[in-house]
């Protein structure tokens, strides 16, 4: 293995450490942001954007997000509903 191969497995592994780091700290203080969000805005912030901007954002968009249900609702038609994970955008939103 050469050099450069080493330090890009280094610095991977520092990533992962550090997103999951992130992530127990995200459970402690019971954000309820999935790994993925928050790998999303950790790298948002490595790229320059403003933390305390990205933090009101996801503020906004969780109180407007609608409740989940307890308990999944039947779908309307007969059509069989395909599973969604939990997302921070309401439904309103469209995800690319």
């Amino acid at each position: 293995m050469g050099m450069e191969e080493a330090a890009a497995g280094g610095a991977a592994r520092q990533a992962k450490e550090s997103l999951e780091l992130a992530f127990q700290m995200s459970q402690i203080l019971d954000t309820g942001l999935d790994r993925h969000t928050l790998s999303l805005l950790m790298a948002l912030c490595d790229r320059g954007a403003n933390p305390e901007a990205l933090a009101a954002l996801v503020r906004e968009l969780s109180s407007a997000a609608p409740p989940t249900p307890a308990t999944p609702t039947a779908p309307a038609s007969n059509a069989a509903a395909a599973p969604t994970a939990p997302s921070l955008f309401p439904s309103g939103f469209r995800q690319l």
